[in-house]
């Protein structure tokens, strides 16, 4: 089950069903985000995956959108408001929703438990990112534990890209699909925190300035560069 709480990064966690040989179901979370960018993203990368490569047809299974606005109803941040990013105390920027991925992982799971599923991905990482706390490896090990117990159940919960900076999730996406499946993720996924679909970059849609967009813009101008300089070593 690969769980969206935003769409680049679990892009990738979806294309890793494929490594991981075995079908993969899609969840996403409506939990009233500041724009609805991201979640109108999900049913296009979809179609996108099913119409290049029948492998991937064939793990893609079924998605799961789930009603969550509550979590924006009580949460005062620059997701779930139209207000300005800022940094507080520790550069923590107040895009961060306090108990979000606590909450995705803990329906995710649940949703899991009824299907019979056991293997659960998250695209979080903590190297580049913003400083979410629930981003954090010993956050996603004492959910597994927390999951474990309070469902007496033995889900694993998976973090490809925990270790990995922007640049290498940009190689890691390459390997998986190869050029097709970097172009779906520039052309129809979103990360940006404004959700900015007019501009268009190298990278994807994006307004170029907020934290999502510069790590990911990062990430990108790093990839290009070891990509260009691994060509030229082979010419």
């Amino acid at each position: 089950l690969q769980q969206q709480p935003g769409i680049a990064d679990p892009l990738w966690s979806r294309g890793l069903g494929d490594v991981y040989k075995r079908q993969v179901e899609t969840i996403g979370f409506d939990y009233g985000q500041r724009h609805s960018v991201e979640l109108n993203c999900r049913v296009p990368i979809i179609d996108e995956l099913n119409k290049h490569k029948s492998e991937w047809k064939e793990k893609l299974g079924d998605d799961h959108l789930i009603d969550l606005k509550v979590l924006g109803d009580i949460s005062e941040t620059a997701l779930t408001r139209d207000v300005e990013i800022t940094f507080a105390e520790g550069n923590l920027p107040n895009t961060f929703v306090p108990g979000r991925n606590l909450i995705f992982l803990t329906l995710a799971a649940a949703v899991a438990y009824r299907r019979n599923i056991r293997n659960i991905i998250i695209g979080v990482g903590e190297v580049d990112y913003s400083g979410y706390p629930d981003c954090r490896e010993e956050f996603v090990s004492a959910m597994e534990t927390a999951l474990n117990i309070g469902m007496d159940s033995k889900f694993v919960l998976h973090t490809p890209l925990m270790k990995l900076d922007k640049t290498e999730i940009w190689e890691m996406g390459y390997r998986i699909g190869g050029a097709v499946f970097t172009d779906i993720v520039i052309e129809y996924s979103h990360s940006c925190y404004l959700g900015d679909r007019n501009l268009r970059h190298d990278w994807g849609y994006g307004c170029g300035n907020c934290p999502a967009c510069t790590l990911r813009a990062a990430g990108y101008e790093g990839y290009v560069e070891k990509t260009t300089r691994a060509a030229k070593i082979l010419e």
